[in-house]
């Protein structure tokens, strides 16, 4: 069982929580939700034992699965052996087995505790380890050849997969999952949905994409007036429970401020008459009908409307035969070969498939001679690239720290993409991203993922540009920022290219699906949903 009760955390006079009690049943999978700075991560650090509450009691399953956030933790180890430690009482037995049968000598004591080991190892499923392990890892695409490699030789994506490996191992009573989507492919998404909606202990689950909350979570558990509030259902269901309850109350209250207003009519006509007994009961009346507290929620929504200076022509861009290869291991990996394909002015295109297959690579090469865009690393080996008449192209780049120089304020690094704009348009751009009053003096340097991406946002919207090339743009944000930009982009009437493994994003905005499976490279006319019909 995990449980808290009475859980306070304090930062000074800043209160995330206050008094929460709250229990994590078996069998459910709860949705922690909340915006940024709500204090999510905060609670889940509680949760696992690595921070202390300022009061309060935990507790906790004998065996709990925690996604590490660290990725350079386990650089000395293999892959194999960084999944088996997540069974920490399984890895302990198992170096202390080793570390005796490596003596040249074994005393009596050495053979008794031989036996407790192999006790342990076997109560643990240990003699399977190694290909329970596997399975984890074939299933979140960590090829075979990789599983005896030094996680150091891993990519970043790939290892945050191995650690989401990690926290799955041994059959643990409860999981704490903190963004497990994070660099996961589509493909690793679902088999990620389908592990969970199989597990029997507790989940809790930190992530801003929608559809893998609806789809997995039977309960949310939602950070927000200073406490922790369980709902029943998806993401969307607490949602509409919650704008429920705050419609009621706000109702209530006006109807309570009305009968109020009515009796304080009263009590000032008749106060100074014969009508005392009358009066002093409206008084009383009035006490008791005082509106309830509606305490202030911490959720705030950025407002992301993209907008274009001027249409493009008809024809946004056009390529043939574009090819591109890297070098890997001293031999030519070929990436892509002979992609050709013309977009309309207007068309949404969703770019997916698996990590690794080309996505970010197609990005870059249609952004070889892109106007407007400056950001390195755009090239390619073979094929032409004709972007169309009037093109006008905002860039968001997954890596969005390259595009942001340091040693600017918010406010000036914007001004150089409109050396025109007005101090006021500045300073409404950032108040719609949540930079407010003197947020906008703050460096650019010391901005956190989420900062960065809602900075970028308001240069895209600065910049009002007719063509939209976003990579990855929803890894950092919360989901109130998620929902935010799948709207803009609903409504935005330039063109779009977008990479997301977010599945919502993809399916209520795009128009047009490219596609790398091992089917190849496949452009598809039609929705997502209409694409997922023809290969179902």
């Amino acid at each position: 069982m995990l449980a808290v009760q009475n859980v306070t955390m304090r930062y000074g006079s800043r209160i995330l929580f206050e008094e929460v009690t709250t229990t994590f049943t078996p069998g459910r999978r709860y949705g922690l939700t909340g915006p940024n700075g709500a204090g999510k991560s905060t609670f889940m650090k509680i949760l696992s034992g690595e921070l202390e509450p300022t009061s309060g009691l935990i507790q906790r399953p004998r065996k709990m699965g925690i996604l590490s956030q660290d990725q350079f933790a386990f650089d000395q180890y293999r892959v194999i052996d960084t999944v088996i430690m997540g069974n920490k009482g399984l890895w302990a037995a198992l170096q202390e087995r080793d570390a005796i049968y490596e003596k040249p000598e074994m005393t009596d004591e050495d053979g008794m505790r031989l036996g407790e080991l192999e006790g342990v190892v076997a109560d643990e499923d240990g003699y399977t380890a190694e290909s329970d392990a596997a399975v984890l890892l074939d299933g979140l695409d960590i090829p075979e050849d990789l599983h005896e490699r030094q996680m150091s030789e891993l990519q970043g994506g790939q290892k945050v997969r191995v650690l989401l490996a990690q926290a799955l191992f041994g059959n643990p009573e409860s999981l704490l999952l903190d963004e497990p989507t994070n660099h996961l492919d589509l493909e690793s998404i679902h088999w990620l949905e389908n592990f969970l909606s199989r597990y029997n202990g507790s989940v809790i689950v930190i992530s801003h994409d929608r559809h893998f909350l609806n789809g997995v979570c039977t309960h949310i558990a939602d950070i927000d007036y200073q406490t922790i509030i369980q709902y029943t259902g998806g993401y969307d269901d607490m949602v509409m429970q919650k704008t429920q309850v705050r419609s009621r109350i706000e109702s209530e209250n006006a109807q309570r401020e009305k009968k109020i207003a009515q009796l304080t009519e009263f009590i000032q006509r008749f106060a100074a008459g014969t009508r005392s007994s009358q009066v002093n009961s409206r008084r009383k009346e009035v006490e008791r009908l005082q509106p309830g507290d509606l305490a202030r929620s911490n959720i705030q929504r950025p407002f992301i409307k993209f907008e274009q200076k001027r249409p493009s022509g008809r024809h946004a861009l056009e390529f043939e035969g574009v090819s591109k290869a890297y070098e890997v291991d001293g031999a030519p990996l070929k990436v892509l070969e002979n992609l050709t394909a013309n977009v309309s002015r207007g068309e949404k295109i969703a770019i997916i498939g698996r990590n690794g297959a080309g996505k970010s690579t197609l990005i870059k090469a249609l952004l070889a001679n892109a106007p407007n865009v400056t950001e390195a690393d755009r090239s390619i080996d073979a094929g032409s690239v004709k972007w169309g008449h009037e093109a006008n192209v905002g860039y968001f780049a997954q890596d969005f720290r390259e595009s942001i120089d340091p040693g600017y304020t918010l406010a000036d690094w914007l001004r150089q993409f409109d050396p025109e704009a007005l101090v006021e348009e500045i300073r409404g751009v950032l108040g719609q991203m949540l930079f407010r009053g003197e947020e906008g003096m703050k460096k650019t340097e010391v901005l956190s993922g989420g900062e960065g991406c809602r900075l970028m946002f308001s240069k895209l919207m600065l910049q009002k540009p007719n063509i939209l090339v976003l990579d990855e743009p929803t890894n950092h944000l919360d989901l109130e920022a998620v929902i935010a930009l799948n709207t803009a982009l609903q409504n935005y009437e330039g063109t779009v290219f977008l990479v997301t493994h977010d599945e919502d994003l993809i399916d209520e905005v795009a128009t047009r699906i490219w596609s790398f499976s091992e089917r190849g490279f496949e452009d598809f006319q039609g929705t997502y949903g209409e694409f997922q019909a023809k290969h179902a």
